[in-house]
């Protein structure tokens, strides 16, 4: 028997050989940072020969987008401009109506011409006729044309002290009482048997499904407005994944903390956060539609269409509270919290539609409340798993079905 001892860290650790040597015997930091700095000379190298001078090719043709346009007066039209090529561009002419007419540029260094991935206003002076479609065409200097047709063009409202005002009261019609309306039914939630909750669980689950589909079609469809240089279907696909993994990150703690012997991380609370989250990211992107109508002169909100929104959103109050109608009463401030997070964004969405619109930022927050919004749908599946119920069973999936239909219904009603 050898008595050899080994000698210990001072904290008692053992590390293995092989986890801590280094090639050639470097520093770990430079092992991590060799790679980089390599790239960088390798790089460096490959601009400095120019391989590919000598190769004979093409110019590359100019892009430009004509993002949205807004009319502040009636003799006035801008045009937002983003040049998405890689060689800067020049406007050389605007036409309207098939007419040359005098225009301005701001916002690129004070001449016509834009750098790659610069935006800038073109300002028309026109007369245009209410409710007359528009015809605008940029002409670039090598002789390149970029259209746009403003269908039926309406005054821009502008932003102004009212306007905010305004749009805070459509807010609070069509987000936030809907949402408490609904969540009225919770002490009527309680007093029914676990199959009948799970179905309403499962028509949450629709609800929140058809939001999911009709947000996710919006927003590719507002891709295609969106620059070319900012890849716009790649944006969306980035909002959607990030979302659903962010919401799937805080699933993931609350499971830890609840393994860990947290009763507040296992109840019902969390899951209804959760769906109040996702159902807010929703109604932000609704105020963004809301508050661009404003912005771009095209709304139309008369009693009927915030009746349609009414009748939309109001299925969404059951939707946040049925996770937590099977554990204790939660206080009265988590029903006001909950409300807020569901129904308030939309007054915040439409500040900031008619402030600064961006088919951009549009896109994005309804990818971002598509990601939620799936994640959610997987956690209410979870919760009526955990509580030894069956998703698949027809009572469920008939449950699921009558909330996707009934959002599609009264989606009928909602017509910007």
């Amino acid at each position: 028997m050898s008595d050899k001892t080994t000698d210990l860290p001072a904290d008692g650790t053992v590390q293995s050989e092989t986890a801590t040597a280094q090639p050639f015997g470097l520093p770990r930091w430079v092992s991590a940072v060799l790679p980089i700095a390599l790239l960088v000379v390798v790089l460096g190298l490959f601009v400095l020969t120019s391989p590919l001078a000598g190769i004979q090719g093409g110019e590359p043709l100019p892009d430009a987008t004509i993002t949205h346009t807004t009319l502040p007066s009636d003799d006035t039209a801008v045009l937002h401009v983003t040049n998405n090529g890689p060689e800067e561009i020049t406007i050389a002419q605007v036409l309207v109506d098939d007419a040359y007419w005098n225009f301005q540029v701001e916002g690129a260094g004070g001449d016509r011409t834009l750098a790659p991935r610069e935006s800038a206003r073109v300002v028309v002076p026109y007369n245009w006729n209410p409710g007359w479609d528009l015809h605008l065409n940029l002409v670039l200097s090598d002789g390149a044309t970029v259209g746009h047709t403003i269908v039926a063009p309406q005054s821009s409202p502008g932003f102004s002290a009212d306007i905010l005002w305004t749009l805070a009261l459509i807010g609070l019609f069509v987000g936030v009482i809907p949402v408490a309306l609904g969540m009225l039914w919770f002490p009527f939630l309680k007093t029914i048997s676990d199959r009948a909750l799970h179905g309403v669980l499962l028509f949450a689950a629709g609800v929140l499904g058809f939001l999911a589909f009709d947000a996710g079609f919006e927003a590719f469809e507002l891709a295609e407005r969106i620059p070319g240089a900012y890849e716009g279907n790649l944006l969306v696909v980035f909002g959607i994944v990030g979302a659903l993994l962010l919401v799937q990150t805080i699933s993931a703690w609350r499971e830890g903390r609840a393994a860990a012997g947290d009763s507040r991380a296992s109840s019902g609370l969390w899951i209804a956060y959760l769906v109040a989250i996702g159902i807010g990211l929703h109604n932000l992107a609704e105020g963004l539609a809301i508050g661009s109508s404003f912005a771009l002169g095209r709304v139309s909100l008369g009693a009927f269409l915030v009746i349609g929104f009414m009748l939309h959103n109001v299925t969404e109050g059951p939707a946040v509270v049925a996770p937590v109608a099977r554990d204790e009463r939660p206080a009265l401030w988590h029903f006001v919290a909950l409300g807020v997070l569901a129904g308030a964004p939309v007054i915040l969405g439409g500040w900031i539609g008619s402030f600064a619109y961006s088919p951009t930022v549009g896109a994005f927050f309804l990818a971002i409340g598509v990601g939620a919004i799936l994640q959610v749908v997987w956690e209410i599946a979870g919760m009526v798993r955990e509580a030894d119920g069956r998703v698949g069973s027809a009572t469920n999936l008939l449950a699921f079905l009558i909330g996707f239909a009934v959002m599609y219904a009264t989606d009928l009603f909602v017509v910007l």
